[in-house]
């Protein structure tokens, strides 16, 4: 059993695919510093709980 040779447009692909790696990384990457970033700066996460939260009424109290 024997190999052909890559043809011209097998390299050509393979470079697209290696740039669409490269930047699905990059970004993934940044995504996960992102996070750690905010994790580890402590500040409070507050998820949507269905719950009015004080901080969230505008000062005047208005309705």
């Amino acid at each position: 059993m024997s190999f052909h040779p890559p043809h011209e447009i097998h390299k050509r692909r393979f470079g697209r695919n290696l740039g669409l790696a490269l930047t699905l990384v990059g970004f993934v990457a940044v995504v996960f510093a992102l996070t750690v970033v905010k994790v580890t700066r402590g500040d409070p996460m507050q998820g949507y709980d269905h719950v009015l939260r004080p901080e969230l009424i505008p000062e005047g109290g208005g309705s």
